[in-house]
């Protein structure tokens, strides 16, 4: 597999520029000037509304901004203390299977929870990860601790995950989280972990490139 990069962002980079960003790296994948990239950062507060989200998920516009995205999926909320990974990778000369990347991620994050003996899983009816279980304390409902949106170009990805380390999670009482009103989201911080996000970064990309040798 040939080399990715890896760009670690520690102050908080605004989602417009973010997007910005992607495409003109996606473009450069695409016309072999770029190399593949992981990227880690954190956004300053948003609501974004993927392409297939409706209007009545925001329940109050008033509270921090809301942006209309091209990453797939539907809405959700990004701030401080949410870790963001965006993959920029080429799946030309990997396995063409959407589907199966998602899986990629979603079990490169559900094996990074076990560590901390943290038990989650995924749905296919919604893409994502749950975490049903932490230090033998079994939930009533599944809650949600990380999200994912992806966009595709001529094979490309981009757009990627979301994962709550220690956010604010009332910002989700002002959204249907992914479209879904019945579900309520966590992160590891409620779930009673201490976590910097040099050590997520750091055990997640291991975990993730590990993985994508199946693909």
């Amino acid at each position: 597999m040939k080399q990715i990069e890896i760009k670690i962002s520690t102050d908080e980079i605004n989602y417009e520029e973010a997007v910005m960003y992607m495409e003109s790296r996606v473009d450069g994948i695409i016309n072999n000037k770029s190399k593949e990239l992981l990227w880690f950062l954190n956004h300053n507060h948003i609501f974004t509304q993927g392409t297939s989200a409706l209007k009545e998920e925001i329940l109050d516009s008033n509270v921090i901004g809301v942006i209309k995205s091209n990453r797939g999926g539907k809405t959700t909320y990004h701030g401080p203390g949410q870790r963001i990974v965006y993959f920029m990778l080429n799946l030309n000369n990997k396995n063409k299977d959407i589907r199966k990347f998602i899986n990629i991620i979603e079990n490169s994050l559900i094996s990074f929870l076990a560590e901390y003996k943290i038990e989650a899983q995924s749905f296919r009816d919604r893409v994502g990860i749950w975490v049903t279980r932490s230090n033998n304390i079994t939930f009533d409902k599944e809650k949600k601790i990380g999200a994912i949106g992806l966009r595709i170009k001529k094979w490309i990805t981009y757009h990627g995950l979301s994962f709550n380390i220690n956010p604010d999670l009332k910002y989700y009482n002002y959204i249907h989280s992914c479209g879904l009103k019945e579900y309520k989201n966590t992160s590891m911080e409620e779930l009673g972990i201490k976590l910097e996000e040099s050590e997520f970064d750091n055990k997640f990309r291991k975990i993730f490139i590990e993985k994508l040798k199946n693909i």
